[in-house]
């Protein structure tokens, strides 16, 4: 008979071999691990196209091509599993945008052909035939910014919402705001056919449930299938109400919502399903084994943002016993997972020591760490009363949100600073007095119009995202949506969003370098440096005196002191900017996976930095920055980068596994982690990595095909990411703690 530990096993050996299916499918994927499992052979979508440049926009065009999308999704039953349910594809792989359209698709002659006829050219995911932006593009390329503009899901529902009424109650609830805002017609009508969509996904696997159990012998596995068949019948249209059904439920609209936008954010998982967990054990119809295997299932189905233990509005900790099981079915699965542990003055040390023992024992990235007194306290300077700001959970790579109240746009708008710093360093080329301080009041007025602009971009996106990608998925789990017939974007409670900053290491130790080099010991003069610039370091000599200065995070250096003043002017420029209509800009420092792609906007830098090579991780330091490693100098320099008002600046750091349970690494890691956020810092990702596992790795992924790595906020399998990504973890390997 097959044990839960057996049946975990095989579940989690499919997950590889489908890891490296997708792998064939796809090519490389610079991305988060979705859980999404292979595209079948007769797999093909036919798109509708309601615009005139060949893509789908609105209310209309967003709800028919869902439709479409998940009636080719056939349905997903593993026997293994007690879940079910997966996804496969992405609806905005449909509007022809070759930066998100898989291989697979590109296979699809049918498809194809059909793309390309409606248009001359590839579509795009925002209308700019009706809302065109060309006067902000000049400036958005000149500062290298990341607009914001067609941005989708990076909010957070509140699932309580559906929890509450299941599909069928949401459909319910649909019609009876249908009938009292009878001018939001088009609204309702979009969203009942998503909802409708969704319910018939659920049939189709209740159908292929019952085609299983015709098949099935094994005993266990046939009691298993008839339970998951009970369950699927009841949440079709029914609230769900045992652990299983949450459950089971919230896989379903994960699927959905990651099929809509390529949403990912969850939610609190310990408290919200603790009270099913907690009824379920009381009338004999859950144990913690069978509860940690639902779990399991769940994170296996898809790997969303979840977060754990935290605090109230009364600084009164919320870890409970389902707060540990959750930590324990995610060791039992052990695949790539993006859990969040909130640490705080009051938590649970025990939890946090169990957490940090996961981390060293699996080597697979996670869980990751938020400082929830730093976050909180930080957000509500933002206007925002506490018990909102301890609301807010870690829902992304490197942001928070407030479920189902905040429209927050995080990590979609960035400002690369390394191109606002190259952009005032060559407007004081043939200034007769060139100074460093001339220099940073130069690049603060650039910085400032780098701000402008990036705020017009959102002021367009958050006035115009409705008609062009509603949320029509989230909506049916956000405050007020469905009550006043409005997409979220346009009746959210909160508008704090976050802009983000990129570079901040290069910038630092360039304006270090001439500070040290040129002025302070003369070393070199400013027209050598231009000289060097413009020849990317013909001349290693030169190259090597800059980069000699000591850097950012070494420790008390010139460098550390202009990060410092850099992140001041960031924070001082983002808060000065005024918005419209109750909308808040929020300062963080963050570069999500894409420094590859920024360096390459930007040329050679007085750090000795080479043309478009990578621009710096986040708030991390440059690469190699010291020669020991310097945990702690690395720790101490990001916290006093942090912005202040909820965003954070995450510190990301490798280990290799000097330490170990069995010497004490527990309690090294968590004095680490606590000393961090006693300094103010806010996020915390960590990779312990064996140096040769993934030296081997990089040269060869197939030999270690179930190595997992948190690239920056997410995790993802070190097999799927292409050379240059993997080079870039690697590069980012530090050696002892």
């Amino acid at each position: 008979m097959l044990s839960y530990a057996d049946r975990l096993k095989i579940m989690r050996d499919t997950k590889i071999r489908h890891t490296l299916e997708k792998r064939d499918q796809n090519g490389y994927t610079d991305l988060d691990d979705f859980g999404t499992v292979p595209i079948t052979p007769d797999y093909e979508v036919e798109p509708y196209y309601n615009s005139e440049n060949g893509s789908f926009y609105g209310y209309d065009g967003m709800s028919e091509n869902f439709v479409r999308v998940i009636n080719a999704h056939p349905a997903y039953v593993d026997p293994m599993e007690m879940l079910c349910a997966r996804w496969r594809d992405m609806l905005v792989n449909y509007r022809g945008d070759l930066h998100y359209m898989p291989d697979w698709l590109k296979n699809k002659p049918k498809t194809i052909a059909l793309m390309k006829s409606v248009t001359n050219q590839w579509s795009k995911r925002w209308d700019e035939q009706r809302f065109p932006y060309d006067d902000l593009k000049p400036l958005q390329k000149k500062y290298n910014i990341q607009t914001g503009i067609d941005g989708d899901a990076h909010l957070a529902c509140d699932y309580r919402i559906g929890f509450e009424l299941g599909f069928g109650g949401l459909l319910e609830k649909i019609k009876k705001y249908r009938d009292i805002n009878k001018d939001k017609k088009d609204f309702y009508d979009a969203e009942e056919k998503v909802l409708l969509a969704i319910i018939d996904f659920v049939q189709k696997h209740i159908d292929e449930i019952e085609r299983l159990l015709k098949e099935e012998k094994r005993p266990e596995i046939v009691k298993s299938l008839e339970e998951m068949l009970m369950v699927n019948k009841n949440i079709k249209y029914g609230a769900p109400k045992t652990f299983y059904e949450v459950c089971q439920w919230t896989a379903y609209f994960n699927c959905a919502s990651r099929i809509y936008t390529r949403d990912g954010a969850g939610f609190q998982l310990d408290t919200l399903l603790y009270p099913y967990y907690e009824n379920d054990i009381k009338n004999g119809i859950l144990d913690d084994e069978k509860a940690k295997f639902l779990i399991a299932n769940l994170l296996l189905i898809d790997p969303h943002y979840y977060q754990i233990s935290g605090v109230d509005e009364n600084d009164n900790d919320m870890t409970n016993k389902l707060t540990y099981l959750i930590l324990d079915a995610a060791d039992s699965i052990n695949i790539s997972c993006n859990l969040t542990v909130r640490v705080h003055k009051n938590c649970d040390k025990n939890l946090l020591k169990k957490a940090i023992y996961y981390l060293l024992k699996n080597k697979n990235g996670w869980p990751r760490f938020c400082n929830d007194d730093a976050l909180s306290e930080g957000y509500m300077k933002n206007g925002v009363d506490k018990k909102t700001a301890r609301e807010r959970i870690a829902v992304g790579c490197n942001w928070m949100c407030v479920p189902g109240k905040e429209f927050p746009m995080n990590d979609t708008v960035k400002i690369n600073i390394a191109k606002v710093f190259e952009v005032a360093l060559n407007e004081m080329k043939n200034d007769q007095n060139k100074s460093v301080e001339k220099l940073y009041e130069i690049y603060k007025k650039h910085l400032k119009e780098a701000i402008r602009v990036t705020a017009d971009g959102i002021n367009l996106h958050i006035e115009h995202q409705w008609e062009v990608t509603p949320e029509l998925v989230m909506n049916l789990m956000m405050e007020d949506t469905i009550e006043k017939g409005e997409d979220i974007s346009r009746c959210a409670k909160l508008y704090t969003v976050g802009v983000d900053g990129i570079g901040l290491a290069v910038v630092a130790d360039s304006f270090g370098a001439l500070e040290t080099r040129v002025e302070k010991e003369n070393v070199l003069t400013w027209d050598e440096v231009y000289v060097a610039l413009e020849n990317n370091f013909e001349d290693e000599r030169v190259r090597l005196i800059l980069n000699s200065t000591p850097k950012y995070c070494h420790g008390n250096t010139v460098s550390d002191a202009w990060a410092k003043k850099l992140t001041e002017s960031w924070v001082e420029g983002i808060k000065s900017h005024k918005m419209p209509q109750g909308r808040t800009l929020v300062p963080g420092w963050f570069s999500w996976a894409r420094t590859i792609e920024y360096g390459k906007a930007v040329g050679a830098t007085p750090n000795g930095r080479r043309k478009q090579e990578p621009v710096s991780h986040g708030a991390n330091p440059n690469p190699h920055f010291r020669s020991d490693g310097a945990v702690t100098a690395q720790s101490n320099g990001i916290a006093s980068v942090q912005c202040g008002y909820g965003n954070t600046a995450p510190l990301q750091i490798e280990f290799d596994p000097d330490i170990n349970i069995e010497n004490g690494g527990v309690d090294i890691i968590e004095n680490f982690i606590l000393g961090h956020f006693e300094q103010g810092g806010t996020l915390i990702n960590i990779n312990i990595l064996d140096k040769e596992k993934l030296i081997e790795a990089n040269k060869n992924p197939d030999l270690h095909p179930d190595l997992v790595v948190r690239v920056t906020g997410f995790t993802a399998y070190f097999a799927s990411l292409s050379p240059q990504f993997r080079q870039l973890v690697v590069d980012r390997f530090l050696t002892g703690i």
